[in-house]
């Protein structure tokens, strides 16, 4: 990939509670408070400088959108060949549930490392290169790690990772073969981040969990930016969104309202569903209660391992996405995720992630609680390849010697 030179519009950062003013021009993990930042721009600047017609005629991956990034240097892309993940219809799963409007999957497993965490390492990734970052650790169920691993190996920057022991092993040894150094610890996701946190001053690392830098934010927002384009400037009317740290919802609710200062898209935006596991809902609770914050939730356990996070630093944010645009936050059962996955794979022939076939569930329940109306069109994010999790054994045994029945296969 080529990726020219091109004017930085970043024009600050901000503490995503307070809106208090932050350099750009030095590194940051949380604002002064101890909240998420987040990346401000020129976007009248942008508005001038960036257009549809000149969007048409670049590269077909997510740094199409540069402007609207914030790499300053083209030497510090770190790229593994991204692509912009496409749109797949469930027609089929639609119309069983009486469904009119379009049910799509953005199909979020084609990205390198094989999930979405790509997106926000990447960006990370760079601004580490940027900035001189030698160093990186992260927290991780799993795909976070492998992203992190393979984009700081590429750039020459040392990984130090840390994840559940109950981690799923193929998570494991991607983290492992991509070059981080691995710890498994005997707990869930916000023990291993506290073991990053304490770490930070005495072994020198750059701290890259979820939400405490500001640039995985910018990486998600891709996501939003996609999904514009593919829909020709049109959002839907609903995004269900599998939700632990929330970084992704965040961005794309970010992204959509620089889409409309610069002029590509209107006002019209859609309802942003969070959807969690019922083991595992501190979202779900809060919005609810209409708190504000999210309670830590106790003894957290769902097969879905990437929305089992049991705290979420920017857990303000994604409430915020969700109220503001008339949506809503749903927990769904652990048997009501394997049916979604074994229905959309056999009925579609897309195999989701244990978290992508949870926006499957939600949206059949939301859809029978009448929460969605059938004429919505919906789109559900699948946020890594289902190849990564096995859920069942296939195949059954047949003896190449023996008789066998052909009418009866």
């Amino acid at each position: 990939m080529h990726f020219p030179d091109l004017p930085t519009f970043v024009t600050h950062l901000e503490c995503g509670m307070t809106g208090e003013r932050l350099s750009a021009e030095v590194v940051h993990n949380l604002s002064p408070k101890g909240y998420p930042i987040l990346v401000r721009y020129d976007l009248e600047g942008i508005r001038k400088a960036f257009t549809k017609e000149k969007l048409r005629e670049r590269d077909w991956n997510w740094w199409r959108y540069r402007e609207m990034l914030p790499v300053r240097r083209s030497e510090n892309i770190v790229s593994l060949g991204e692509v912009v993940t496409p749109l797949i219809p469930l027609p089929k799963l639609a119309r069983q549930l009486g469904a009119s409007g379009e049910l799509l999957v953005k199909d979020e497993g084609r990205l390198p490392t094989g999930s979405f965490k790509a997106r926000g390492l990447a960006l990370a990734v760079c601004m580490a290169k940027e900035f001189g970052i030698k160093k990186m650790a992260m927290p991780t169920n799993g795909n976070a790690g492998a992203a992190l691993a393979a984009y700081a190996s590429r750039a020459g920057i040392e990984t130090v990772v840390f994840c559940p022991d109950d981690t799923p092993a193929v998570n494991m040894n991607e983290i492992a073969l991509q070059g981080a150094r691995l710890y498994k610890v005997n707990g869930l996701i916000n023990d291993c981040g506290k073991l990053v946190g304490a770490g930070k001053e005495a072994a020198g690392w750059f701290d890259t969990s979820t939400l405490k830098e500001p640039y995985r934010i910018e990486g998600k927002k891709t996501m939003g930016l996609e999904l514009a384009e593919q829909l020709g400037w049109e959002l839907p009317d609903a995004i269900f969104y599998p939700t632990g740290g929330g970084t992704g919802l965040i961005g794309m609710w970010k992204a959509f309202d620089e889409l409309e200062a610069i002029g590509f898209i209107g006002s019209k935006r859609p309802k942003m569903i969070a959807v969690q596991a019922a083991g595992c809902a501190p979202i779900v609770r809060a919005w609810e209660g209409n708190e504000r914050h999210a309670k830590l939730w106790e003894n957290a356990h769902t097969v879905a391992a990437g929305i089992r996070v049991p705290a979420a630093v920017g857990d303000f944010l994604i409430l915020d996405a969700v109220r503001n645009s008339n949506g809503f936050a749903i927990a769904v059962e652990d048997n009501a995720i394997t049916q979604a996955l074994d229905d959309v794979a056999r009925q579609e022939g897309l195999l989701l992630c244990p978290e992508g076939a949870a926006t499957y569930a939600a949206y059949k329940q939301a859809l029978a609680e009448k929460r969605i109306r059938p004429s919505d069109r919906v789109v559900l994010f699948n946020c890594a390849t289902g190849l990564k999790y096995p859920m069942a054994d296939g195949g059954q045994p047949l003896d190449r010697h023996g008789s066998i029945d052909y009418a009866s296969l």
